[in-house]
């Protein structure tokens, strides 16, 4: 069936490029791809009150957790106590200034950049055209580079590492922090794509026909990957969110194998080299990754252990393998079993950030424990290249194009597809 008009009640799957109608939802409810599964937008029950309440929560404990002592350690009558603000200023003071930066922008700038930008936003709030539009490409572009529960979570990693040293302790800070970190993640999970733009700007009109169950690249479509338009494929640059675009992107198996190539041959030095350094009574303990983790095992800290090893060791390899089994499968090669592809896909974009957590133990380890001529921990050059790998593999995930996994899938089509590069 043909149909003329009403784009704005359809959508192209960003995952598979399935042109797909969308049913009139009611509230609380979502539509998922028929093909892959994936959720194409989310009807919210108050749209405006719901994301501003959450966001408003969040940037009230924010406040108050970055106001009083975080966390403190007792060990043979010396406390040693800090501020969330004090962490990033040790890496700086230690001359790990990147360190500092990604714990700055990561864990606090980010996060409160995205929530300042919902409340913008979902209100209404009088603005310039040029800066909603601004405001609105960058939300979603930021939206997986908040790690502000990650960091919450090499926080308790720390605290078993630390046990066998001294008491640990939390300050009036911490329950404000674990309550920032929930109220910010249901902000941003409170706001949905396609409501967010059709409220800004109407969907541009789309003069060519069009039929649904065909994917976009057949009939010479494509989808705007940041505010969900359907457009002509030739047209470079969406009309509503003045995006740059293509039907796939742009030498997008180019891109992630250059990442990827960088990221694996960063690895090798992030796990050989000391990711910290142990001052105990004048003697340096240098530390790699695997070595933290057989240490925790030894002392029998075993959740610990697992936790550490699969984030720090299994994940970030487990991921450059499925990156690369997904360069080589859009290649053409191996079978065509694109629901496969698109499974492994949605586990590397899911789990990639979460390999920061043994980053945010160092940086919270290297704060809290100043004791003198007893015992200091410093962060070391293995940091830095571990933090620089789980960048690059994110980056990596991100220029991959998932659409190019399911053309394979209907390569074998009468359909002539439409003439694109890749």
């Amino acid at each position: 069936m043909c149909e003329h008009h009403h784009a704005a009640q359809h959508i192209l799957c960003p995952q598979c490029d399935m042109m797909v109608a969308l049913p009139s939802l009611p509230q609380g409810h979502k539509a998922n791809c028929p093909r892959c599964g994936t959720t194409l937008t989310t009807n919210w029950e108050a749209p405006r009150q719901r994301p501003t309440a959450w966001a408003l929560a969040a940037l009230f404990m924010l406040l108050l957790a970055n106001l009083f002592p975080f966390v403190n350690m007792k060990v043979g009558g010396m406390v040693s106590e800090v501020t969330l603000l004090e962490i990033p200023g040790v890496m700086f003071s230690e001359d790990y200034a990147s360190l500092g930066t990604f714990f700055i922008l990561f864990v606090q700038c980010v996060p409160v950049f995205c929530l300042i930008t919902i409340l913008l936003l979902v209100n209404r709030v009088a603005l310039p055209h040029g800066v909603k539009m601004f405001l609105a490409r960058s939300l979603f572009a930021l939206k997986s580079w908040g790690m502000a529960e990650i960091f919450l979570a090499g926080v308790l990693v720390s605290f078993v590492k630390l046990m066998a040293y001294g008491d640990i302790g939390v300050g009036s800070s911490f329950v404000p922090w674990c309550l920032f970190c929930f109220a910010q993640l249901r902000a941003m999970q409170c706001v949905d794509r396609r409501w967010l733009w059709d409220d800004l700007e109407p969907m541009p009109a789309l003069t060519q026909p069009f039929r649904v169950g065909v994917p976009g690249i057949q009939q010479g479509l494509r989808s705007c990957r940041c505010c969900t338009a359907i457009l002509p494929a030739e047209q470079q640059r969406c009309p509503r969110c003045g995006v740059k675009g293509e039907a796939r992107r742009k030498h997008s198996l180019q891109w992630t194998m250059a990442l990827l190539v960088t990221s694996i041959m960063l690895y090798f030095p992030a796990n050989i080299l000391p990711i910290m350094i142990t001052s105990l009574l004048g003697d340096d303990m240098p530390s790699t990754i695997i070595a933290g983790v057989v240490l925790l095992w030894s002392d029998g800290s075993y959740p610990v252990a697992l936790v550490i090893f699969i984030a720090s060791i299994m994940v970030p390899t487990l991921k450059m393998i499925a990156i690369a089994w997904l360069c080589w499968d859009a290649k053409g090669h191996g079978k065509r079993d694109s629901e496969r592809m698109h499974l492994i896909y949605e586990v590397v974009e899911f789990v990639g950030r979460w390999s920061m957590i043994d980053v945010f133990v160092i940086a919270v380890l290297s704060a809290l424990v100043r004791m003198g001529g007893l015992m200091n921990i410093y962060p070391a050059i293995g940091a830095v290249m571990f933090a620089l790998v789980v960048i690059l593999t994110m980056f990596a995930a991100m220029t991959f194009d998932p659409r190019l996994s399911w053309d394979r899938a209907t390569d074998s089509s009468h359909e002539e597809p439409y003439q694109h590069g890749k």
